[in-house]
């Protein structure tokens, strides 16, 4: 591994498989030259190209070297690889999770506030919510209690959210599951 990251603007190594080369990089002759408008200049020699691209203040960049002869454009580098990063990036979406509250029969109102508030920063980041009332030894007599409090969770999460999965018992655990309303 070498002592220093590489910096991202860097031209690429003569090696390295992932970028094209360009200006230097470039030693066949000759190459079929594309314009920076897209105009076809046709065969001509490689050392005759870097001219007319230090000229432009462009860079001479290989598209396709399996050709023969190898195709070559002018362009802006810097430029490029800054669209493609921004185009790699807003590819990416958003990957939904399924995030947890949780609370037991005896929690405060304040309490239950605040993981209200924490499921709805949840709802909005578009993420599911599981909402689970957990029971430990004699409360399992009272489950009312728990319905109560997981019918107050779902109440005041009605104006963003959805019930995917109405509340049900299992085990020792009271479970509903709440998706983002989709009209947002």
């Amino acid at each position: 591994m070498p002592p220093f990251d590489r910096d991202r603007n860097a031209p690429p190594r003569p090696g390295d498989r992932n970028n094209p080369r360009i200006n230097e990089q470039i030693r066949l002759s000759p190459i079929r030259l594309i314009g920076a408008n897209g105009e076809q200049h046709g065969i001509v020699p490689t050392a005759e190209a870097m001219m007319m691209a230090r000229d432009q203040g462009l860079d001479l960049v290989e598209v396709s070297a399996s050709e023969r002869p190898p195709v070559c454009k002018l362009m802006d580098y810097g430029k490029f690889r800054y669209e493609q990063t921004r185009k790699s990036g807003k590819a990416k979406a958003h990957q939904q999770k399924v995030k947890e509250i949780r609370v037991r029969p005896k929690t405060g109102e304040h309490d239950i506030d605040t993981k209200v508030a924490q499921a709805r920063k949840f709802l909005e980041h578009h993420d599911k919510v599981q909402v689970n009332v957990m029971f430990r030894g004699r409360e399992m007599q009272h489950i009312e209690e728990g319905q109560r409090i997981i019918k107050m969770i779902l109440e005041k999460l009605v104006d963003c959210s959805k019930v995917e999965k109405p509340p049900s018992l299992e085990g020792k655990r009271m479970t509903a599951m709440l998706a983002p309303k989709s009209g947002k």
